[in-house]
């Protein structure tokens, strides 16, 4: 049996401190009372640190996930929406169904092993979220530490209504507030002291010295863990939820996956998409059973782990019962927290996801980069949810073109050798006599077959070279249409006095063609270029005989 290592407990107690003012800033996001923000971490810190394998993943809630909630929500109790003016209890019954949703979700993925599907949301769609998500979380809020109270409406309305109510701004919040962020920066100097919970008991110790709410500053309130009910909205609703259940299991895993990633990369920890997604499932339903949040590995907690020195899971429980502690004990004192002290120390969270080196490193390389930019205005100007929706969208439709108008290139001989090259790329390389060499720089599918075959087709026909070599190299499979296509290309050119000779088929296309009935194409398939244009120069030189 491991030994249990004391630093891990210590690690733990140090980051609840943190976890606690982030969970009821984040329950401010989401607009539901802190309480369930505390609920949710505990459970899902506890539920992951039982079945999850990362040794610096906390659990909790994180602002990505709270700002979506926050979006589903208000998109079904807007005015627009399938429960418009729903109260608390609805409002809690609705994120209760969502977080079991996301919960159930992330357990049909792990079961069916298709944690690869996390993937499909690129690296530049999440640096542009991350970016905009930042900036969003952020510009909310700054009413909050200027004393403005809360604002609900599109951030692009935020921003407005902070400049008509600057007379309204309270100097004493603003100076709490940018007096928390200030410290929470200058204490990252020292990564093992507590940072979140020095500042939080400094504004704590202010609140006892003076009443400051004689001086307009609001406070967090009473934060209690209630007794968990089974408050459900009606099955009617459960196909809508689903549908807003699928982009909050999409963030939460992603910013989960990526946290969890590179941590394990920075010290060699192996890990298994599919055995967090199930530990991620059984965390988001044990906070569904507490009426929580939905909950994921977030990246200000975890680097906070790592950086106090944790050495096994036994930090993240650790940190689950100093937290539970903290809410069955300290919750007088968890009410006396300035509101302008959440609010700097969310603050103060996001301002690394601020840097937009990421973005401008896509721009000099040129790659991506509108993608990376799309996925930051849309969050901006769409809102949380339909900005990386939409972003995902835009990816999935630059993939989709890519792969539909390919690039193809013509190959030529290195001297001598047996390497041939792009003829755009390399002048060292040279044409063969009497032969063309193409090569498609994508798959072969049915979105592009036709298109890129007609090309090569036509300028084949413009060359007059008797012979023609389509290399496959980048096609492991063919769909039927390319087949077809391949089967109408070799006739078509056959029928002007042009043979195809097919280089680089893998063993797999072989086959293919062969129970095609195109056994011609598939027999006489070379397993190199070079082999191809060799075949290809001695049918040209009988030709001429």
């Amino acid at each position: 049996m491991k030994r249990v290592n004391p630093r891990d407990i210590i690690t733990g107690i140090s980051v609840a401190g943190l976890m606690l003012p982030e969970g009821v800033a984040y329950a401010g996001i989401a607009g539901l009372p802190p309480g369930r923000a505390l609920a949710a971490a505990i459970a899902g810190a506890l539920a992951y640190g039982l079945l999850g394998r990362s040794r610096f993943a906390v659990v909790a809630p994180t602002s990505s996930s709270a700002a979506i909630l926050a979006a589903a929500i208000a998109g079904l109790t807007g005015g627009g929406g399938l429960v418009p003016g729903a109260g608390p209890e609805m409002r809690d019954a609705l994120a209760t169904a969502l977080v079991a949703l996301v919960g159930g979700m992330f357990l049909g993925l792990s079961l069916f092993r298709l944690g690869s599907l996390s993937g499909f949301i690129s690296r530049p769609v999440l640096r542009g979220f991350a970016f905009g998500l930042a900036l969003t979380i952020i510009i909310r809020q700054l009413p909050r530490l200027l004393g403005l109270g809360a604002e609900r409406g599109p951030v692009w309305q935020a921003l407005p209504h902070m400049v008509r109510q600057a007379g309204a701004i309270n100097l004493p919040s603003v100076l709490l507030g940018l007096g928390a962020v200030g410290a929470l920066l200058a204490l990252r100097r020292a990564p093992r002291w507590p940072g979140a919970l020095v500042v939080i008991l400094g504004g704590i110790a202010l609140g006892q010295a003076f009443d400051l709410t004689r001086w307009g500053v609001e406070l967090a309130g009473p934060v209690a863990l209630a007794m968990p009910s089974l408050s459900l909205p009606p099955l009617a609703l459960v196909p809508r939820l689903a549908q807003l259940a699928a982009p909050i299991a999409l963030i939460v895993f992603a910013e989960s996956w990526g946290t969890m990633r590179n941590l394990a990369l920075r010290h060699g920890d192996p890990l298994s998409a599919n055995r967090e997604l199930g530990a991620l499932g059984v965390a988001n339903l044990a906070a569904a059973l507490v009426q929580g949040m939905p909950v994921g590995a977030g990246f200000s907690a975890g680097s906070a782990n790592e950086a106090a020195g944790a050495t096994s899971r036994l930090a993240g429980l650790s940190a689950a019962l100093a937290l539970l502690g903290l809410a069955l004990f300290a919750g007088g004192l968890i009410a006396r927290i300035p509101e302008p002290v959440l609010a700097g120390v969310v603050v103060a969270a996001l301002t690394h996801a601020l840097s937009p080196a990421p973005i401008i490193r896509l721009f000099h390389i040129r790659r991506d980069h509108w993608i990376a930019l799309a996925a930051a205005l849309g969050v901006l100007l769409l809102g949380v949810l339909n900005g990386m929706l939409a972003a995902i969208a835009l990816s999935i439709a630059h993939l989709l073109y890519d792969l539909s108008h390919p690039s193809v290139s013509q190959l030529g001989q290195v001297g001598d050798s047996h390497d041939f090259v792009d003829l755009a790329q390399h002048a060292e390389a040279h044409p063969m006599t009497g032969v063309t060499i193409w090569r498609p720089n994508a798959p072969l599918i049915f979105a592009n077959a036709e298109t890129v075959l007609g090309s090569i087709a036509a300028q084949a026909r413009a060359a007059g070279a008797p012979v023609l070599v389509l290399s496959l190299e980048e096609s492991h499979d063919l769909d039927s249409t390319a087949i077809d296509a391949l089967d109408e290309f070799a006739s078509s050119l056959g029928a002007v006095g042009i043979r195809v000779i097919l280089a680089r088929a893998h063993d797999h296309v072989r086959e293919v063609l062969m129970r095609a009935g195109l056994n011609k194409l598939a027999q006489s398939a070379t397993f190199s270029v070079a082999d191809a244009a060799a075949l290809a120069g001695q049918h040209w030189r009988d030709s001429i005989l």
